[in-house]
């Protein structure tokens, strides 16, 4: 654990570098603004979310050494906002400023088989899952863990993307076929009763702070609603937040990761997916907690210290998807609607375009 004496602050007035220009870059751009820092972002179109509020960007390949060279040169620390960027790219990057998380954590989270090997390899629980690189890794795989199962590819998986879920009788090679036959991880099929996150930071200093359990929502494998409080008994949900931070403290993450759980039928705990970044269940904590997920990663990354996550509402967060974002006049007309718009021009089906969060008070007593 590093020292607080140790801690190189990076006080307001300093620039933060991130990379990718979507709405959790913007978000970040925002809650940095309020903290007095600028942001100069590192993405490919001047149009992403991110892009258009930075004080700074840089449109280029994230493969473009002399853009990388001058970004570096340009900012105090960088994070990013997605996990599809290659490691090589941070690496680069750590050479010249500090990069938090650091290459070792998004090497972990990018990859679905190397995280779950580093789960499993840590005393975490998951769902049964197996490698597949082959036909007869597949089958191995198949014979192994049984139906149902999904097959995942190991990367570049997102919002449902990229998996296949299989049911008996179905052919399991057709299946891989339509994933292109990339690199492969199947997974048991786990008859939850509750999706639920957590989203915890981790100072410079060693230090976390857990918000709430989240309850979520699915729809077509992307995220539709999230709660809180989760209705889920108190034990079960200290239990989640604790399992969150021991994940981060074993990553030696500085910034913030998000774990997404399983709440088996019988209330035991299994561990999804990480990632290290700000993350779409967590967008209730910008109107209904004392400090938002996005201000807590700008703490965390800059090495001041970390906020309460205590918080002050009740809440629900609704994705807007598609054509939804344009009923924004019901949801502005809403006294208990708080409406986040990330300013895209295109509204495609799925696509997610804004979400609002309607808060109430926390119950008396």
């Amino acid at each position: 654990m590093t020292s607080a004496a140790s801690v190189r602050v990076i006080a307001p007035g300093g620039t933060i570098g991130i990379l990718g220009g979507g709405q959790l870059g913007r978000m970040t751009t925002l809650a940095a603004a309020r903290l007095g820092y600028r942001t100069h972002v590192f993405c490919q179109r001047a149009d992403e979310p991110g892009a258009q509020i930075a004080s700074a960007r840089t449109l280029a390949p994230f493969t473009d050494e002399a853009a990388l060279a001058a970004f570096a040169a340009a900012v105090d620390v960088v994070t990013f906002e997605f996990e599809n960027i290659p490691v090589e790219t941070l690496i680069a990057l750590a050479k010249r400023t500090p990069v938090r998380p650091s290459p070792t954590v998004l090497a972990i989270s990018q990859d679905r088989l190397v995280e779950k090997e580093f789960l499993a390899g840590s005393g975490f629980l998951t769902a049964p899952f197996a490698e597949v690189e082959d036909d007869a890794q597949l089958a191995a795989a198949d014979a192994r863990i049984g139906r149902p199962s999904i097959l995942k590819t190991s990367r570049h998986g997102y919002d449902g993307k990229g998996q296949v879920r299989l049911a008996l009788g179905d052919d399991a090679g057709a299946a891989w076929r339509t994933l292109g036959r990339a690199p492969a991880v199947l997974e048991g099929f786990v008859r939850f009763s509750t999706e639920a996150s957590v989203i915890v930071a981790r100072g410079l200093d060693g230090k976390t702070v857990a918000f709430d359990v989240t309850e979520n929502r699915h729809e077509g494998g992307i995220l539709r609603e999230s709660r809180v409080p989760a209705q889920l008994l108190p034990a079960l949900m200290a239990e989640a937040q604790e399992l969150a931070s021991r994940i981060a403290i074993t990553l030696d993450l500085t910034g913030l990761l998000a774990v997404e759980l399983f709440v088996n039928r019988d209330g035991g705990l299994l561990v999804n997916e990480l990632a290290p970044r700000p993350h779409n269940s967590g967008h209730w904590t910008i109107d209904a907690a004392a400090t938002s997920q996005f201000e807590q990663l700008v703490r965390a990354i800059c090495g001041l210290p970390l906020g309460s996550a205590a918080r002050t509402a009740d809440a629900r967060m609704l994705n807007l998807l598609g054509e939804e974002a344009q009923d924004w006049r019901s949801h502005l007309a809403d006294p208990g609607a708080r409406l986040h718009l990330y300013g895209k021009d295109e509204a495609r089906p799925g696509r997610k375009m804004g979400h609002v969060t309607w808060v109430s008070p926390l119950p008396k007593g």
